[in-house]
């Protein structure tokens, strides 16, 4: 292997061709139809979790939010008596990505911590702009910390945590809560995040110009997400400008492949140098978005067993 050629998780390859072979292919978002690109987004979300078995207890809510209620979604460890909670906020370029496409992966997520999740299905541009997805995500942490109890959950021990437009939704509610002095957050996992709006970066320059995640579609999304250009020096649009300090510990993840890959290895290099707890494991081979193919790819298993661990270790 030399740096023009990396190295490419033969299961990725493999992956790839059998979503094309099954016509699981999701069109250009920067042209197609919104409605057509949600809609084959949540047609491979659902091949990638064929097979999935529900927990015992799984409860759809709708909760009080600034914009209106927000739909949620709740996943219960088996057995256990108010456990800890995350609170996940869901990928897909803050416009696109459902409950149901994200089922799979937080059951796993949830067998292996032990650990209550809490989807959020926020609302989704350009339909609504910035900041109303930060404003639902910090407002259902909030109403977890005060009523989390009437959902079955321990509301003193909470998480937030998200991938790719989840963990910039994630980090942003944090440094919020931090600086109106709340401290109801004990973890965040942070999956292959949007923390900057920086496209220029060498991994953006090596990893965005083919298919998956482009540079082009970046700046769609953030044109689509945003109401105006100057809100991309908003730190709750690109986190990584914020003041770091006493943010709670994280966890992050990447794959080497990603054009976020800089992003990811900025962020928790900051977060060391603001006295952040902060580790960062990057899955050689492996693009954007692996988190949810675990049925097909070994390394996104894998992944899904470390974030579970890291839970557990959180909450111990």
């Amino acid at each position: 292997m030399n740096d023009a050629t990396p190295w490419v998780d033969p299961e990725l390859i493999a992956a790839g061709k059998l979503l094309q072979e099954k016509g699981f292919v999701v069109p250009d978002r920067t042209v197609a139809p919104l409605s057509e690109v949600r809609a084959a987004q949540d047609r491979v979300g659902a091949f990638l979790g064929l097979d999935s078995v529900p927990l015992q207890s799984e409860r759809d809510v709708m909760l009080p939010g600034p914009h209106g209620d927000v739909p949620c979604r709740f996943y219960y460890p088996e057995g256990a008596v108010r456990p800890p909670c995350l609170i996940y906020l869901h990928g897909g370029g803050f416009m696109q990505g459902s409950l149901n496409s994200w089922d799979h992966f937080l059951r796993d997520l949830v067998r292996q911590s032990g650990i209550a999740v809490m989807s959020v299905d926020y609302r989704l541009s350009p339909e609504y702009k910035f900041p109303v997805a930060f404003d639902e995500t910090v407002a259902m942490v909030r109403l977890m910390a005060r009523r989390g109890g009437e959902q079955g959950i321990d509301p003193k021990r909470l998480a937030v945590g998200g991938d790719s437009a989840g963990a910039n939704l994630a980090i942003a509610a944090a440094l919020a809560l931090r600086d109106a002095g709340e401290r109801s957050l004990s973890f965040q996992l942070l999956i292959y995040g949007v923390y900057s709006t920086e496209v220029e970066s060498p991994s953006w320059q090596r990893f965005g110009r083919g298919a998956g995640l482009s540079q082009t579609q970046f700046r769609w999304i953030l044109e689509t997400y945003l109401d105006n250009p100057a809100q991309q020096h908003d730190w709750r649009v690109a986190p990584i400008l914020a003041d770091l300090r006493n943010l709670p510990p994280a966890h992050l993840i990447v794959g080497s492949l990603d054009p976020l890959l800089d992003d990811s290895n900025q962020l928790a290099a900051k977060l060391k140098e603001a006295g952040v707890p902060a580790n960062l494991t990057i899955y050689q081979g492996i693009n954007h978005g692996f988190i949810r193919y675990g049925r097909l790819i070994r390394n996104a298993r894998n992944a899904v067993a470390e974030c579970a661990a890291a839970l557990k270790g959180a909450f111990a």
